[in-house]
């Protein structure tokens, strides 16, 4: 395992640990994780669908933010930064039993700004599920 991505992997679990709303992220898996890019995976299961029986918007949006996240802590700079705005385009479903890849990369990192992009796709189809972007201020 690579030391980007046993860190990646380590802040998955601190997050999941605790007591607070990113314990839905317990069943996301990392695949890999390079400088401003990381892969995750998860299986949609029951608990992350909403009363349609496909993958919540909510916990979609959760992953955006989460993995982009990572992504940014995976800069030489290495600063999470604090979300500015966030937008998620939904273009398929993802039903009980799907896995879903998630990939965000860094796509430019400014002074006190860092943009990120996520696709959520079918892991077995490749076809497009969400896509979202994510501004984040870094500090001065």
């Amino acid at each position: 395992m690579s030391c980007m991505r046993k860190t990646v992997v380590e802040m998955l679990k601190i997050l999941t640990d605790a007591h607070g709303f990113d314990r839905v992220l317990e069943k996301v898996a990392v695949i890999s994780a390079v400088p401003g890019k990381v892969i995750c995976e998860m299986k949609v299961e029951e608990e992350h669908t909403n009363k349609m029986g496909t993958l919540h918007g909510g916990l979609t949006a959760t992953l955006v933010d989460n993995i982009s996240t990572m992504a940014l802590l995976c800069t030489e700079r290495g600063l999470p930064g604090v979300s500015v705005d966030m937008n998620i385009t939904y273009m398929s479903p993802a039903k009980i039993g799907e896995d879903v890849v998630i990939t965000a990369h860094v796509l430019k990192q400014g002074r006190t700004l860092a943009f990120a992009s996520v696709d959520l796709t079918n892991k077995a189809t490749g076809k497009l599920i969400a896509q979202g972007r994510h501004t984040k201020h870094l500090g001065n």
